[in-house]
């Protein structure tokens, strides 16, 4: 008889490995998990040795469903003699390094996580989804009643720097690379007389202050360029952090389609800031620097990426950049280019045989329910870190993995495997309903006040969110 798993998940990043995770135990639940890379490996491209986390150690893969879980951080700690260690060091946040070491020691241990297996087609036939893949024992074909979509994203490249991308990568061009390929091209990065970093977030600060540390050792002249108006922290106050939370997503994915667009916008220093700790300790570096002279490093604020193109004769690149306060536009010059913009997703080319199995919103994005959800027939499609338009920028955060897990497993088995949480925050984030409150019919459009909920800033968890290249979420 041939097996029909319950649901197929694609893609074995952190998120789908969380899930996996919490699967394990279940007897009577049957997933499989699909991966193309060889192993998992976690933005090896930027795997500074000092880089960590963002988020504590309890947005691992499953604490925050199941504290008793044997996947978890700490259990991972202990099982290799680092518990006491880790105890000592006294911070919440772990290596980047290590949380990927962590990702990699469960993954070892599940035996429905398949690597090096390549998902091609995917159809759909009387209830049952077809997949046709491509693994180490040749082309196959699995069956599965749902799927779990976390395919990951994609670096992304600005308009404006496509041609030199392009150029780069066909030989006739300078030295360019986004942030996801830093560490495996620093050394030749590290050959040019000049270095310009185009990107606002935290993988731009991290490679400032690593290429910063080494300047004077090589002798290039540094630029950091972003079009923010400086140079903006994580927004990380304890009330901010209770946007992570249930209520809030509720709050956003109830909120009309073009409210949630402008919100995603706003919000960006929400998750994609940068830690304030290293915000400083690129000002102690400039400013020890600076004993033995100017450093030869320019810091550049409101300037948008215009267009770029590589002078042949020159060696060099010119960078037309817009400065926003000032409505000027001005160029630079720079060898090397490093792209620190970011990621999106890139919806997978798999799924060309089952669009009509897929809800799209106005705007031809997926149209995801509240319970993660994108299939016409509920509780059929579920994606990973692809609903930031629905449920804003908790999106990648690594600490709501866990809570949107145990969601898609209450909508898979219909049951709630894992207690989901309804309710953590003091704050409400609507119009309030409590004891004392009353409806003032009729006055909210003479006020002007709906379109200006929750603006507060730029989205995100950054670096700690996004997963290797196209890969997995």
């Amino acid at each position: 008889m041939t097996r029909i798993h319950d649901f197929a998940a694609i893609g074995a990043g952190p998120f789908n490995l969380g899930l996996a995770a919490l699967t394990e135990p279940l007897e009577d639940v049957d997933g499989i998990f699909l991966e193309q890379r060889a192993s998992f490996d976690w933005h090896p491209g930027m795997m500074l040795e000092p880089a960590h986390l963002q988020v504590p150690f309890m947005a691992d893969l499953v604490t925050l469903a199941d504290p008793t879980s044997p996947y978890s951080f700490l259990n991972f700690l202990k099982q290799t003699g680092r518990l006491y260690r880790f105890y000592i060091r006294e911070n919440f946040y772990p290596l980047r390094a290590e949380y990927n070491q962590y990702c990699q020691w469960v993954a070892g241990q599940l035996p429905s996580v398949r690597f090096g297996t390549a998902v091609l087609d995917v159809t759909y036939d009387a209830g049952v989804y077809r997949l046709a893949v491509s693994g180490p024992d040749g082309p196959e074909v699995l069956l599965a009643r749902r799927l779990v979509l976390g395919t990951g994203t994609s670096p992304y490249v600005p308009e404006a720097a496509a041609g030199i991308v392009a150029d780069a990568a066909a030989g006739r061009g300078g030295v360019v690379l986004h942030n996801a390929d830093y560490l495996a091209r620093k050394a030749e990065l590290q050959q040019q007389r000049s270095i310009t970093i185009l990107g606002s977030g935290q993988s731009a600060a991290e490679i400032y202050y690593e290429l910063l540390q080494e300047a004077d050792a090589h002798g290039y002249q540094l630029n950091w360029v972003t079009r923010s108006g400086r140079f903006f922290p994580l927004e990380y106050t304890k009330l901010t952090l209770e946007m992570t939370s249930p209520e809030y997503v509720d709050y956003f994915h109830g909120l009309p389609q073009h409210q949630r667009d402008h919100l995603n916008k706003t919000q960006k220093n929400l998750y994609k800031g940068i830690n304030s700790d290293l915000i400083d300790a690129i000002y102690d570096l400039l400013y020890t620097k600076s004993l033995s002279g100017m450093v030869d490093t320019q810091l550049l604020t409101h300037s948008t990426l215009t267009a770029a193109q590589w002078d042949a004769a020159a060696g060099t690149h010119i960078l037309h950049l817009h400065h926003g306060e000032q409505r000027s536009s001005y160029t630079l010059d720079s060898e090397g280019v490093v792209l620190a913009t970011g990621y999106g997703y890139r919806e997978p080319g798999f799924l060309a045989g089952v669009q009509d199995r897929i809800s799209r919103d106005s705007a031809g994005r997926f149209e995801v329910d509240r319970n993660y959800s994108t299939g016409v027939e509920p509780g059929e499609i579920f994606v990973q870190n692809a609903e930031l338009h629905t449920h804003g920028f908790v999106t990648p955060d690594l600490g709501m993995g866990a809570y949107r897990n145990s969601c898609i497993l209450r909508e898979i088995t219909g049951r709630e495997v894992y207690p989901v949480e309804r309710s953590i925050a003091f704050q409400q984030f609507g119009s309030p309903t409590g004891i004392g409150a009353r409806a003032d019919v009729g006055t909210s459009a003479d006020m002007g006040t709906s379109a200006d909920v929750g603006t507060s800033a730029d989205v995100g968890t950054g670096t700690d969110v996004s997963v290797a290249a196209g890969v997995s979420a």
